[in-house]
């Protein structure tokens, strides 16, 4: 058996896969699967105990998508205080293997394979995807993911990013503004701190609220003051146009995240396609397809027309970093 799991600040997925039946498939599915809160954990090596509890069949290796970056072999998780070692990983449970990938490679392992029911075009239909294009991973989720395909030597390398955590550079008066503000609270203003569901979004709203942009609605700031997580309730009183304050935290949010998605497009040519994952996009679909996105995602002065052309999808495949981590440990373990 192969465990693999998408490791986050939010929740943890973990799954086994029967190694037999699933080489050679192209759709491999799990044996188990099962979804945990990490914060309930004081560790990963917990959250695998519990999952393992009572099975009757155990991993032999595992490959794990973590929502940090990787070095040595260990990975500190981004938000969330968990340390993560392969070797450890090994010890603990005896396995033959261990690799640990960024949450984020682990989706780009997985954007080969995606099929057209996974994907939803933003500028377009689906084009033929197997040409041989470089392609750009972009994630807001509970924080800014980013890693990217280089097409060479006949195939696909995945290569990791941590390119959420660059400055936020801001394109527009407003933007400007809000650089202020967010610089007035943190020593780095990142495009996570913009551009992501814990951090990005109560940011924008809390600079537009402190800044009257609009008064807001009463069972709207009610349901804030009791809510554990703001975001939620902003992105969905958003959808809803419930409340104007909400409206305009979403639209800001879409035009900074299409333009970090242009810039990325542009630092690695990723005329193979940009595709958006993470848990957000698929909830604010309509919200993407207004035309907002993509107008800041193209808005690169002389490379506007190049990047007008770059395929954009939004991942509509429920768990793509365990499909990918699956298909890195069926083909590389």
């Amino acid at each position: 058996m192969l465990l693999v799991g998408d490791i986050g600040g939010t929740k943890t997925d973990l799954a086994l896969y029967d190694v037999n039946q699933a080489l050679g498939t192209e759709d491999p599915q799990p044996e188990i699967q099962a979804t945990f809160r990490s914060r309930d954990f004081s560790s990963l090596e917990g959250v695998i105990q519990q999952f393992l509890f009572n099975k009757s069949v155990l991993p032999l290796k595992a490959v794990f998508g973590v929502a940090g970056p990787v070095k040595a072999g260990a990975s500190h998780i981004t938000n969330l205080p968990w340390v993560i070692s392969e070797t450890m990983l090994k010890q603990t449970f005896n396995l033959t293997g261990v690799k640990l990938l960024n949450d984020l490679e682990a989706i780009a392992h997985a954007v080969p394979y995606l099929t057209e029911q996974d994907l939803e075009p933003l500028n377009g239909e689906l084009i033929d995807r197997t040409l041989g294009k470089n392609k750009a991973v972009l994630a807001p989720g509970t924080g800014l993911g980013e890693a990217f395909l280089i097409y060479a030597d006949g195939k696909h390398h995945v290569v990791a990013s941590e390119g959420g955590h660059v400055d936020f550079a801001p394109k527009s008066l407003f933007e400007i503004e809000l650089l202020k503000h967010l610089l007035g609270k943190f020593n780095h203003v990142s495009y996570e701190r913009v551009c992501s569901g814990a951090l990005g979004i109560p940011n924008i709203y809390d600079y537009l609220k402190n800044n009257r942009y609009a008064a807001e609605v009463t069972d709207v700031e009610v349901a804030l003051q009791e809510a554990l997580d703001p975001t939620p309730i902003i992105v969905q009183a958003a959808l809803e146009e419930k409340s104007d304050l909400c409206v305009q935290t979403l639209s800001a949010f879409m035009s900074i995240l299409g333009s970090e998605a242009g810039n990325l497009a542009l630092k690695v040519m990723a005329t193979g396609g940009v595709y958006l994952g993470g848990g957000i996009p698929p909830r604010i679909l309509s919200k993407l397809k207004d035309g907002t996105f993509m107008a800041a995602f193209a808005k690169k002065g002389r490379f506007s027309d190049m990047l007008a052309h770059v395929p954009v999808y939004v991942i509509l495949h429920k768990k793509p970093a365990l499909l990918g981590a699956a298909y890195y440990g069926l083909t590389n373990m």
